[in-house]
């Protein structure tokens, strides 16, 4: 059987306490032909000496320093250095179980797929763990089923760290500057969405060897930053240009995105934070108001979401606290909670 390199690209910024863990988990991997791709992202705390460190303890890891440029840029310098036939991405706060390389490349290998794909599990600081999904299924999709699937949002995670891709994949966010460095929030999805759309095939198994980790300063648990607040519309936004001429469905469904998302950020509750927030709450709703009558007509968006628009564009307080209320019943405002 042939064993094709595997390289494991890890963007590392100011996480030095967390990285050895997770680098620790990738050299344990049952399948051993791998290339781990440390990239220091201008840390200004010790991550770069212990990088150096683990790279003294095994052959296979190989250190790159550069200037902060964002978790977008080290990944991508990651891939130009890296020399393997599939690319991998584990976030070095993170760690994995021992099969999930042999797993992911056996299934891309069987399925001749360009992307191989699992679910992961949220750990949280006192222990709780939450799987998505771990259900066993296995999936194969063509490039617009994955691209459809990859939009809804329903099983495949926007993550990157969850996924083994075929290096061909990535010619164009390489050499055509495609991707945009500046987002910090939702650039996952973004990249994913590149990287599906050049897919001819990919296979999913809802197995769950990934761990991510919750940490007070995780991007998922940061309550404010003018990234997390605008970067989402941004993205959708890129999307909604990028699925020009893709078929009808793929449209639709990133027209319903951006509406979904406008929704979000025309009702957003932004007491107690800085004026950006009160701001771009404003401009949301205007641009929800400006494309209402265009919703309202079009044939491929669902009742639901129309009557969720119109109500959120001409009502929007209200449609804000009975959305605060139906999160807290459902529990939805605490599922990154750091006190499970």
């Amino acid at each position: 059987m042939e064993t094709p390199l595997i390289s494991v690209i890890i963007p590392a910024y100011n996480i030095a306490p967390y990285l050895e863990k997770s680098i620790t988990s990738i050299c344990a991997q049952s399948y051993e032909n791998l290339e781990i791709v440390i990239v220091d992202d201008g840390s200004s705390d010790d991550t770069l000496s212990v990088m150096q460190k683990l790279a003294k303890q095994d052959q296979r890891i190989r250190v790159i320093s550069k200037e902060n440029g964002g978790v977008t840029s080290a990944r991508l310098r990651g891939v130009a250095e890296a020399t393997g036939d599939w690319i991998g991405f584990v976030d070095g706060d993170d760690y994995i179980d021992p099969q999930m390389y042999e797993r992911l490349l056996a299934n891309a290998q069987k399925y001749d797929a360009d992307i191989s794909h699992c679910g992961y599990q949220m750990v949280f600081p006192k222990g709780h763990v939450d799987y998505y999904y771990n259900t066993g299924r296995l999936l194969q999709q063509d490039r617009n089923a994955g691209l459809m699937a990859l939009l809804e949002g329903s099983y495949i995670e926007p993550g990157l760290w969850n996924k083994l891709f075929h290096r061909s994949l990535f010619h164009n966010l390489l050499h055509n500057g495609t991707m945009d460095t500046t987002i910090r929030n939702t650039e996952d999805l973004l990249m994913n969405y590149y990287l599906f759309r050049e897919a001819k095939q990919s296979v999913y198994e809802d197995i769950c060897p990934y761990h991510y980790v919750l940490r007070v300063s995780s991007a998922a648990t940061t309550v404010y930053s003018s990234h997390k607040l605008k970067d989402p519309m941004k993205v959708t936004r890129i999307l909604l240009d990028e699925t020009e001429g893709e078929a009808a469905e793929i449209q639709a469904i990133a027209h319903q995105k951006y509406i979904r998302q406008l929704i979000a950020n025309a009702t957003a509750d932004s007491s107690g934070q800085p004026e950006e927030a009160a701001a771009f709450r404003r401009e949301m709703r205007s641009e929800l108001r400006n494309v209402l009558g265009k919703t309202l007509r079009n044939r491929d968006c669902p009742a639901k979401l129309k009557l969720m628009a119109l109500w959120a564009g001409l009502l929007p307080g209200s449609y804000s606290w009975v959305h605060r209320m139906y999160a807290k019943i459902r529990g939805f405002d605490s599922i990154y909670s750091l006190d499970k």
